[in-house]
């Protein structure tokens, strides 16, 4: 009787064993690869010359076409910024506001932008009251503040652009006008929103199709074909007539006459006075690397917070997905999400102790409230308040010439207000809901006022070098998300592509600056994905944490790492649509 020869473990076997003995958490479908860790779903990019990072996959072709034609990292991000209006509007659109970080390989320094706009001059506290609110509605007219893209897009070009702007916005015009195939995760959400978002005038007539039965209007399906010729007028006329054709010009015009006639404040003057800020990016050093965030209004400093909270502890001794791991990381961000909830707001109107906040003599102090054997039930902030009388997309661009760029661009909630002028082809943000009706807080409504920002690009320097440019996108997740890629690639030694793959955690229930809540829940609540052993959710119940397995989102990932042999390395969020990319 003939036998068979022996045959080899299959490569996924082979990998669950390996991770099992590296003390690596495994998901229930591990992808079969041959190499690295078994979360992986695909490898890193590497490119000699450029890269771009973007969540649609188009929107990077954008930015390599960009740069490939001459243009800079920045002209690259604007244009694929410009796409991604158009093609995840679900997440972005000229209607909201952006941030950026970029490295500059001339003067070998880190510039930051500070995008956001304010609330309408027009709108007051006491008419909130007057309306019996306690809270800013999350749709239609009183969340809108002014949007703040457009200006920054002019204000990084002049500084760091190489094209002409109406060369970068080429491509996202072009595809307006044609139309393009709607990506599987972005068609998802745009369903989620047609049935919350349909009541406000303007926005079923620009941003649904005909649906199978007359009079029923529906988001664009999966492949389906989507164009948005409205927007295409609009961005021509920003191409040619610059940043003044948006805040001054006919498109102005039309936005005050669409809020006056439907109970809204944004009026022409608050269009006209917008201006955005260069700022000083801030930083903390973790494990001998410098990380980068921008100061408030935004809650980058919340990442500075929690590493220098992490610092002590030997985090590669305990392991990715150990119960140490989850919970000192859980318990460190309960902390720096006390103080975020109490101190960041808008610099012009509350002096956030910056300095103070990411410093390690006060993270040293902090920690102190740290147990290694139980969960923190409230948390309060380290600094008293003193009194004054998430949807979202990252993108990363980085050229031959050694520019890179870390840019993040909202619409806050979804497809935002819901508000969406006649003709002009995007919404407005519903940013301001992140206001408090409460006076006395840092954060409190006022007219001409930044509201607290949750968006955050970031970017780390080894040694003065540039290293690594990256964003998580997706609210109260961006910096707790930060924080886990930068311990998956310091601490627990993952590639870039692994870092973002690898299973997330995200606390939910503490304390936050729109004042909904004024302490965490209880302790709050640990969303795992799936991946984290058993032996970790029950030793964490065990610490005290309530652990839930919930859907998500976990966030969005892209990032750009410099490679030390030469050009750059990639990677891309598996959770969403988009790609990396280079040549």
């Amino acid at each position: 009787m003939r036998t068979s020869p022996r045959r080899p473990l299959r490569p996924a076997v082979a990998i669950l064993a390996a991770a099992l003995a590296w003390g690596f958490a495994v998901p229930a479908a591990a992808a079969d690869r041959i190499t690295g860790q078994p979360f992986a779903t695909r490898s890193e990019v590497y490119a000699p010359h450029a890269m771009a990072a973007t969540s649609q996959p188009l929107a990077t072709q954008i930015a390599l076409d960009t740069m490939k034609a001459g243009g800079s990292a920045l002209d690259a991000a604007i244009a694929a910024n410009a796409a991604l209006g158009l093609m995840e509007p679900t997440g972005n659109g000229i209607g909201g506001d952006l941030f950026a970080i970029v490295w500059d390989p001339k003067t070998r320094k880190l510039y930051g932008y500070n995008g956001s706009g304010r609330s309408p001059k027009a709108l007051t506290l006491a008419e909130f009251e007057k309306r019996g609110l306690t809270d800013i509605p999350p749709h239609g007219p009183l969340p809108v503040s002014v949007p703040g893209t457009v200006d920054a897009w002019f204000a990084l070009h002049e500084r760091f652009g190489r094209r002409p702007m109406r060369e970068n916005l080429a491509p996202a015009i072009r595809y307006a006008r044609e139309g393009f195939p709607v990506s599987e995760v972005i068609a998802y959400y745009w369903n989620l929103s047609v049935p919350r978002l349909s009541k406000w005038p303007g926005f079923t007539e620009q941003f649904t199709l005909d649906g199978n039965t007359p009079g029923e209007r529906r988001a664009p399906r999966t492949g389906e074909i989507w164009k948005n010729p409205n927007l295409a007028d609009t961005l021509s006329k920003i191409a040619e007539g610059g940043r003044d054709a948006f805040y001054k010009g006919e498109i102005a015009r039309v936005i005050d006459a669409y809020f006056k006639a439907n109970d809204g404040f944004l009026r022409y003057e608050d269009l006209a006075e917008h201006h955005g800020e260069w700022v000083e990016p801030v930083s903390t050093n973790y494990r001998g690397y410098d990380v980068w965030e921008l100061p408030p209004n935004g809650q980058g400093i919340a990442a500075l917070q929690i590493l220098n909270l992490l610092e002590p502890y030997d985090l590669k001794k305990y392991g990715f997905g150990s119960p140490e791991h989850v919970h000192l990381f859980v318990e460190a961000k309960k902390l720096a999400f006390a103080d975020r909830a109490a101190l960041y707001a808008d610099p012009d109107f509350y002096k956030t102790p910056v300095e103070k906040l990411i410093s390690k003599a006060y993270a040293k102090e902090r920690g102190k409230g740290i147990s290694l054997d139980k969960a923190a039930r409230v948390v309060a902030p380290g600094i008293p308040a003193q009194v004054n009388e998430g949807d979202t997309i990252y993108l990363t661009t980085a050229d031959a010439d050694g520019m890179m760029v870390s840019l993040i661009q909202s619409n806050y909630r979804g497809m935002g207000s819901g508000m969406a002028p006649p003709g002009l082809g995007f919404i407005f943000q519903d940013r301001g809901e992140m206001f408090v009706l409460k006076k006395g807080h840092p954060n409190s409504y006022a007219p001409g006022k930044r509201p607290f920002h949750t968006i955050i690009p970031a970017f780390v320097t080894k040694d003065g070098k540039p290293w690594l440019s990256f964003g998580v996108m997706g609210g109260a997740m961006q910096p707790q998300g930060h924080v886990q890629i930068l311990l998956n690639l310091l601490d627990f030694g993952m590639n870039l592509q692994e870092a973002g793959d690898a299973p997330r955690i995200q606390h939910d229930g503490d304390a936050e600056p729109t004042g909904q809540n004024t302490a965490t829940r209880d302790g709050g609540e640990v969303d795992l994905e799936s991946g984290f052993p058993y032996e970790t959710v029950r030793a964490l119940m065990r610490k005290g944490h309530s652990v839930r397995f919930a859907d998500g989102p976990y966030g969005g990932y892209q990032a750009i790492m410099v490679n030390p042999h030469g050009g750059y390395v990639g990677a891309s969020e598996s959770r969403k649509d988009g790609q990396a990319a280079g040549y």
